[in-house]
């Protein structure tokens, strides 16, 4: 996996979504950068019970998301398409801006999201 940051304007933030029989859930929240040129939209998603950290932003927010890069290779099956997915899995964000809920907060007193105490999860019963 690969680690990043990036950091924008919260531009979406939607309700989490409950998926197959394992009950997987997610949450996408889409940051906004203005480039100057073009506007980027890049959607980020926090995963089980990570979804509930998002409570704390809000729209408007400027906010840093570090975030791995993951990807999937599914196939309906043999005769099917391969198709291939890449997704910004979203490890931990703090609020840059002002107009922000404070949670728990980060060594610099920024509020911080840490999912280090998630549960597994069965990545072969992902949906995607």
């Amino acid at each position: 996996m690969s680690d990043g940051k990036v950091s924008g304007k919260v531009h979406f933030i939607d309700e989490t979504k409950t998926f197959g029989q394992n009950g997987f859930r997610k949450r996408t929240v889409v940051l906004e950068q203005d480039t100057g040129r073009f506007t980027n939209y890049i959607p980020v998603e926090f995963i089980q019970e990570s979804c509930e950290s998002v409570d704390s932003l809000k729209v408007g927010d400027e906010a840093e998301i570090t975030f791995e890069l993951t990807g999937r290779k599914w196939q309906k099956d043999a005769a099917s398409e391969v198709k291939y997915f890449l997704n910004a899995q979203a490890s931990s964000f703090r609020v840059t801006g002002d107009g922000a809920a404070k949670p728990d907060a980060g060594e610099d007193g920024a509020p911080m999201f840490d999912p280090s105490n998630e549960t597994e999860f069965d990545e072969d019963n992902v949906p995607f």
